[in-house]
């Protein structure tokens, strides 16, 4: 203790000692400090200087200030203000909530058929600990039933039920969500399967005034008597069930149907609405319906009488006596059709996708995809998968074994992809949740944790279903990639074009894409080939991959743009469809070899070696070609130079790098909705083409040498001109002037024949009537003679056998075509 005091008076000395020193140097240094420096007063108080000055506190009040008020104003305003809750309107609350949260009225039965599930899991998961849960009654269902003479609608099920503080809080309480507390309560426990429970926001069983004037529940909770909860949508009651405990367990819902909604009493509307919405609910669900059955039933004493009278009445042997004595000991029985009323299970479909996919049979799968997809056929391939991540879901994707024939109707294929919340059916409606390439694809989703709005009709954010999409387009382009070689011709025949729109449409996933595509090629033109293929077969000085569009095989085959390339054993692909070239024109690359079509300027066969050959040869014909250029074709072409893809034919017309091949400019003149004068294509369509010229055939040779003698040449100009066009045809273009061709080829073949050019066409002879006689008409004009009539008889008489001077007349036009 002595210790501890000594310390703290040795402690105070040192401070006492310090504060004198500091004030004895301050003293001391006022005269230095004043004649050295000079100190400001607001050192400290700049923006740069501390933070905790009085300036920044002023500023800080200043900042946060609202309509003038400074903080001390406004706390002094909180204290003294009023505190008050917010009020709403009952009766204007529930009509929002009928009215304007749900889009549609049928809606109702989903809902309700929810809130029914969840309480039938509630009590199954309280089953699970205690055994006595499900002792009043053990089955675990849902049973739906009519009445049309009363126009009421029952949903009984025989879930956990409510007590009467439950109806009271939870029916009583919009918004009030007892599945949400009932979950919050389980959160602490070990069990997954919580995340069965549907209902979220405690509005859904409001849904039932779409449709009803006015609803009454009944519900019976282990822990408490059976109670009625009434309710007109302004106001509810609620009294304990004089008729006592008849559910034993559970709740059913009574509906007082509107007039307008009488259309929900049918059975087939039911369990239309079932299957859609609620077909994958974990138990069952049943429709209370009729149907005809054919039943035995014991004859009447009368009936039995006269019947044994007509009987031995028609006998009339003994033989017939015993065998009525013998039948007679039997019970007599008629056979009646009846309208037998019975539970009929509407879900018998089960959520397959929740099992693991090696527990799932093929056959399962089968049947499974028939019954939602209405299909009578199986599907080609299918891939059941788990995903994870931002959102989890399941999921299983189905690939029809026929295309649809309005897949490219986006509007139509909107229901293709289904979304379920919880087994539950929300929506079709999607524009976009599946690219359109592969709007074939048919499939379902399901996820726990999606967002919904309220009316869980609609998802509310769009970046989870772009999401969802990413991983739905990648899981079904796997798909389609490990269908079998046999299959994928198949798949292949229904779905080329989707994948080549794909290509085209898809950037993130060109890559996978461009390896399931598939074309014709001059290796084999009967089979089909892939890209990966192509470039495995390539030469080793080969740099670019060769293709070839055209509107047919034998068009492509027979091009002049492939004669050197097949003759040297390159291949090339043939591009035969129409959406073909835009495909290869979206593709940058493959395998880092780039693509060209060889109907285009820029192809290089022989390598440096070649460009060396051509540039000596486009030397030798460079009279040519400038006599081409400047004169005869000097405005429809660009430029005329030697060829080195032609071997047998005498030109070709190339098409720049950027312009449209033949192929292309018949296609887009041939667009349904194309304009005429439209910019864009008459900009591409009137672009000049390069005249390539087989510097080995003998047309050529001759025009050079034509040239070479005389560039007035005649001859040789109608040459040149002929030459063009014959190219622009061969090289798939459309000629601009087909009477000047026409008449080119008639020159042509004249002077072959030995036809003078000015020779005229023989006129032809007017027939006149000579017997015809005029008749004037009450105008005084002249009218032709009347046809006299002839009889059929006489008319087949005349026309088979003609006169002599029909005989003559045909004999001489026979002479004149001679």
């Amino acid at each position: 203790m002595g210790k501890k005091v000594l310390l703290v008076a040795l402690l105070g000395c040192l401070i006492l000692f310090g504060t004198g020193f500091a004030d004895d140097s301050a003293d001391s240094g006022d005269v230095d400090a004043t004649e050295d420096a000079v100190v400001e007063d607001d050192l400290g108080k700049s923006r740069e200087g501390s933070r905790t000055d009085d300036e920044v506190v002023a500023r800080e009040e200043e900042a946060i200030k609202l309509d003038g008020m400074s903080v001390a104003e406004m706390k002094a305003l909180r204290d003294s203000s009023e505190k008050h809750d917010f009020q709403a309107e009952v009766d204007r609350m529930m009509k929002l909530i009928i009215n304007s949260l749900y889009k549609n009225k049928e809606i109702f039965l989903r809902e309700l058929i929810s809130n029914a599930s969840d309480a039938l899991d509630k009590i199954r998961f309280l089953s699970l600990t205690d055994k006595d849960a499900l002792s009043a009654v053990q089955d675990l269902t849902i049973k739906i039933k009519s009445d049309k003479d009363n126009n009421l609608l029952h949903i009984t099920d025989t879930g956990i039920g409510m007590t009467k503080e439950d109806l009271v809080r939870n029916l009583g309480t919009i918004a009030k969500s007892g599945t949400s507390e009932f979950f919050s309560k389980l959160k602490d426990s070990s069990s997954n399967e919580a995340s069965d429970l549907i209902g979220q926001f405690g509005v859904g069983f409001y849904s039932a005034f779409l449709v009803a004037d006015k609803v009454v529940v009944t519900s019976k909770h282990n822990d408490d008597d059976q109670y009625v909860w009434e309710s007109d949508a302004a106001s509810f009651s609620v009294g304990k069930d004089p008729r006592g405990d008849t559910l034993k367990r559970g709740t059913q819902i009574t509906l007082h149907l509107k007039e307008e909604a009488a259309e929900y009493l049918q059975p087939n509307t039911i369990k239309d609405l079932v299957t859609k919405y609620s077909q994958f609910i974990n138990f069952n669900i049943y429709l209370w319906e009729s149907k005809k059955e054919t039943v035995e039933e014991p004859v009447d004493e009368d009936e039995e009488e006269s019947a044994d009278k007509e009987e031995k009445a028609e006998s009339e042997d003994d033989e017939a006596e015993v065998s009525e004595e013998k039948e007679e000991d039997k019970p007599k029985t008629k056979s009646v059709e009846k309208t037998v009323w019975d539970w009929v299970l509407v879900n018998g479909n089960k959520p397959i996708w929740t099992r693991k996919s090696s527990e799932v049979e093929d056959e399962e799968y089968n049947e499974f995809y028939k019954s939602f997809s209405r299909d009578s056929e199986g599907p080609m391939t299918k891939v059941h998968f788990t995903a994870e991540g931002e959102v989890t879901f399941k999921s299983i994707l189905f690939i029809p074994k026929t295309s649809p024939v309005d897949w490219q109707n986006q509007s139509k294929n909107k229901d293709r992809i289904k979304m379920y919340v919880r087994r539950v059916f929300i929506t079709d409606d999607f524009d976009d949740m599946m690219p359109k390439y592969l709007s074939f694809v048919r499939g379902i989703v399901d996820s726990d944790d999606l967002p919904l709005n309220v009316s869980r009709e609609t998802l509310q954010q769009h970046k989870l279903l772009k999401v969802i999409k990413k991983k739905l387009v990648r899981k079904t382009l796997d798909m389609i990639k490990k269908i079998s070689e046999e299959d994928y011709e198949k798949f292949w025949k229904e779905y080329s074009t989707n994948i080549k729109l794909g290509v085209i449409e898809d950037h993130a996933n060109r890559t996978r894409l461009s390896k399931l595509l598939r074309f014709k090629s001059s290796n084999d033109e009967e089979k089909m080939t892939s890209l990966a293929d192509y470039v495995s077969r390539m030469k080793d000085s080969q740099e670019h991959i060769y293709f070839m569009a055209a509107g047919s095989l034998k068009e492509v085959t027979s091009s002049p743009f492939v004669e050197r390339l097949l003759k040297k054993g390159y291949e090339v692909l043939y591009l035969v469809e129409p959406i073909d070239e835009y495909t290869i024109q979206a593709l940058p690359e493959f395998d880092g070899k780039k693509f060209q079509n060889v109907a285009k300027e820029g192809l290089n066969i022989d390598g440096e070696v070649g460009k060396e050959k051509m540039e000596v040869l486009n030397k030798e014909f460079e009279p040519l070609t400038a006599w081409l250029k400047e004169k005869a074709l000097a405005d429809l072409i660009d430029k005329a130079t030697v060829s080195a893809r032609l071997t047998t034919s005498p030109c070709a017309l190339v098409a720049s790098s950027y312009g449209w091949s033949g192929n292309m400019e018949r296609i887009m003149k041939s667009q349904a909705y194309a304009k005429t004068g439209d910019a864009n294509n008459e900009f591409y369509s009137s672009q000049k083409k390069i005249l390539e010229l087989n510097p080995r055939h003998p047309l050529v040779k001759e025009l050079r040498s034509r040239v070479e003698n005389d560039e007035e040449d005649v001859a040789a100009t109608e040459l040149a001109m002929v030459l063009f066009e014959t190219a622009t045809l061969r090289s798939g273009y459309g000629l601009k002037d087909t009477a000047a061709f026409a008449e080119r080829v008639e020159k042509m073949m004249r002077r072959s024949l030995g036809v003078s050019l000015d020779e005229p066409v023989e006129e032809e002879e007017e027939i006149v009537d000579e017997d015809a006689e005029e008749v004037v008409d009450e105008d005084g004009e002249t009218e032709p003679p009347a046809k006299p009539v002839v009889p059929i008889d006489e008319q087949e008489t005349e026309d088979a056998t003609p006169s002599e001077p029909d005989v003559a007349e045909k004999s001489a036009d026979d002479h004149d075509e001679l």
